[in-house]
């Protein structure tokens, strides 16, 4: 799957983009249609420490899921926000397979 990895006002290590790429891979276990993700990765300024943002927006044909996810690191932000579409991926699998 093709994976758009944007950080906002910081470089991101090679690291974290190898580790969004792989959790971004097991997608496709759920939901093999995937077109392509983008990622966008944010940094909010606050003294709090839940200040890591991730979205992720994935393209499947005829539509696009986003899921937004704020914590105290993004790998557990990715990890998170992956949780919820692999959730979202399911569900939309099974609703085509009701009408088929």
């Amino acid at each position: 799957m093709k994976v758009n990895a944007q950080s906002v006002n910081f470089v991101a290590d090679g690291k974290l983009l190898d580790f969004i790429q792989k959790r971004m891979d097991k997608l496709e276990l759920f939901y093999d249609k995937v077109i392509d993700s983008d990622v966008f990765l944010k940094v909010e300024n606050t003294s709090a420490k839940e200040n890591k943002i991730v979205e992720i927006m994935v393209s499947v044909p005829g539509d696009k899921m986003m899921v937004k996810k704020q914590c105290k690191s993004f790998e557990e932000a990715v990890d998170s926000a992956c949780g919820s579409l692999e959730r979202q991926l399911v569900r939309r699998k099974e609703k085509l397979r009701a009408k088929v």
